[in-house]
């Protein structure tokens, strides 16, 4: 397992136990999440805390569920399952960029 999948994976483990300071450890401080092509939804630690702990208190059963894994070295593109969400399961494509062993930025693909 290499670096980046490594990190990654923690990160999905701390995710589907709704650990958010095990989760956090994972990003980096200046950590970004986008929605392709180019909107920055959340940017730094402190608003990942917020969108998290936010989901992850109205969300007790979540769980994530990695259907398919592609690694290549820096990026992990995660196909990913997500229930126990009050919206309803839905899939999505998360692509993580892990830069100094922590996930610089996050691309997140959903119908």
């Amino acid at each position: 397992m290499t670096e980046a999948e490594e990190v990654v994976q923690r990160q999905v483990d701390a995710y589907n136990r709704r650990d958010l300071d095990g989760f956090l450890a994972c990003y980096a401080e200046d950590a970004k999440l986008w929605r392709p092509p180019n909107v920055l939804t959340e940017s730094g630690i402190e608003a990942l805390r917020r969108r998290y702990r936010e989901r992850f208190t109205r969300a007790p059963a979540l769980q994530a569920t990695i259907q398919r894994r592609i690694v290549l070295d820096r990026f992990v593109v995660d196909w990913e399952h997500v229930s126990g969400v009050p919206e309803g399961a839905f899939d999505a494509i998360a692509t993580y960029e892990v830069v100094g062993g922590r996930i610089a930025n996050v691309w997140f693909l959903r119908p």
